[in-house]
């Protein structure tokens, strides 16, 4: 593809099944410097881009007789610095981390598409001309059919904005540092980067730094020889050792003691450390993933982070927001954690109320999702019908938000009364209808 400057003309391949969604995108995009090449044949769609590249590839991700995901493994294959933007109703999480690890500049779902299109195509149209000339990784590929199945859960913005960096961290071995409160699913997205890596298919290990003695994290990490110290009966590998080829997890490394520190930092820069108790210098290829609910900038100032490892952990950040800021996300959540009691137990699932999830929308969750798997492990444990009601729900009464209406008709009702003065309520009556 020809380098285009900033103020040639530009070319858009769209590819979609409905000829009315490519009129809509037409009249949306087309401009007289734009040129818009629509497709309803995914095959033909591919032939045409690949014999004459535009700046920009649009394609439902469902495409016939050529998935999307197929077309941007085959645009990116021929093309690596290709601009391919996936779209569709409601995509899987493994597909939104799988495009983004292949490649692809966003996945937009088709509701937001009226907000979110122009400004997307906006941004990808000026990335493509500042980087089409650098090339990017070939795509990696896909994960093995005997990968876990996906347990990252999230339709709020936010998350699908974290499944994204999952995918584009997936595709070298950067360490990443992996922010957010307790219990906001910090191992889970851990696990997945290492899932989708090309590192998928070798040792994964976790370690709780806060949960190991400090005269014991140094040989967990590092091994020890035999005799090294009271109870050294024999030599043992340790975890570096262990992970060589593949990914070590060290979650609430915030806790690590300094002098811990230091040894990993070593081990991060060269591949290099030595058991605890031994002089031989040993090496292993680890990618290194760390987790924390501290402020790793406060400790490096308070002087109990070191700031050159701080920096060195911090080459990829994502932060999981707290789930009373997705609350968008609690429903599907607790559905899969429901299904998965059942599972354990060899029983039926048990249902949520729309008040039993009003309930649980409302409360503020300091603990984050891994209180509200707890909260319904209990309450099924309480639930004496095969319908979870507010009432086999144990929730805090200090972290539940004040009960609102949940229709507009009650909100209506609710402001009638509220305002005395029937003047206003024809101005009430069209607030409500603009949010409808």
């Amino acid at each position: 593809m020809k380098k285009a400057t900033k103020n040639s003309p530009k070319s858009i391949t769209i590819v979609d099944p409905d000829e009315d969604f490519l009129d809509w995108a037409d009249r949306h995009l087309r401009t007289a410097e734009t040129e818009i090449k629509p497709f309803t044949d995914a095959e033909e769609a591919l032939a045409a881009y690949l014999a004459s590249p535009t700046d920009l590839v649009i394609v439902e991700l469902f495409t016939t007789p050529v998935g999307g995901m197929e077309i941007l493994k085959r645009i990116r294959l021929h093309h690596p610095n290709a601009m391919v933007v996936l779209t569709t109703g409601f995509p899987p999480t493994s597909a939104v981390i799988e495009a983004m690890k292949l490649g692809a500049y966003d996945v937009l779902r088709k509701e937001s598409l009226p907000y979110d299109l122009r400004p997307v195509v906006e941004e990808a149209l000026k990335a493509g001309d500042e980087i089409r000339a650098t090339p990017e990784p070939a795509p990696q590929p896909k994960p093995s059919s005997s990968a876990p199945p996906e347990t990252m859960i999230g339709e709020a913005p936010a998350m699908q904005e974290v499944f994204k960096l999952v995918g584009r961290a997936a595709r070298g071995d950067a360490p990443v540092l992996i922010t957010g409160e307790s219990g906001a699913g910090k191992e889970v997205v851990a696990g997945a980067i290492h899932r989708f890596s090309r590192r998928g298919g070798s040792e994964y290990v976790a370690i709780n730094c806060a949960a190991i003695p400090e005269n014991l994290l140094e040989s967990e990490l590092f091994g020890h020889e035999k005799g090294a110290f009271t109870g050294a009966t024999s030599l043992r590998k340790g975890r570096f050792e262990q992970c060589d080829g593949g990914t070590l997890f060290l979650d609430e490394i915030g806790d690590m003691p300094l002098q811990t520190q230091s040894k990993i930092l070593r081990a991060l820069q060269s591949g290099e450390f030595s058991r605890v108790g031994g002089n031989d210098t040993l090496r292993a290829d680890v990618r290194v993933l760390a987790a924390t609910n501290h402020d790793l900038e406060a400790a490096v100032d308070a002087g109990t982070f070191r700031e050159d490892l701080f920096y060195r952990l911090n080459v990829v950040r994502v932060h999981i927001p707290p789930l009373r800021q997705r609350r968008e996300d609690i429903r599907p959540l607790a559905e899969f954690f429901l299904g998965r009691i059942a599972a354990k137990k060899n029983g039926p699932k048990l249902r949520l109320s729309e008040d039993a999830v009003a309930l649980l929308e409302r409360y503020h969750w300091p603990g984050n999702v891994r209180e509200l798997e707890n909260t319904l492990h209990r309450a099924s444990v309480l639930a004496t019908a095969d319908v979870l009601l507010p009432r086999d729900i144990p929730l805090a009464q200090s972290n539940l938000a004040p009960s609102t209406p949940r229709s507009i008709e009650a909100a209506l009702a609710t402001l009638r009364n509220a305002a005395g003065d029937t003047d206003l309520i024809p101005f009430i009556e069209s607030l409500l209808e603009e949010g409808k």
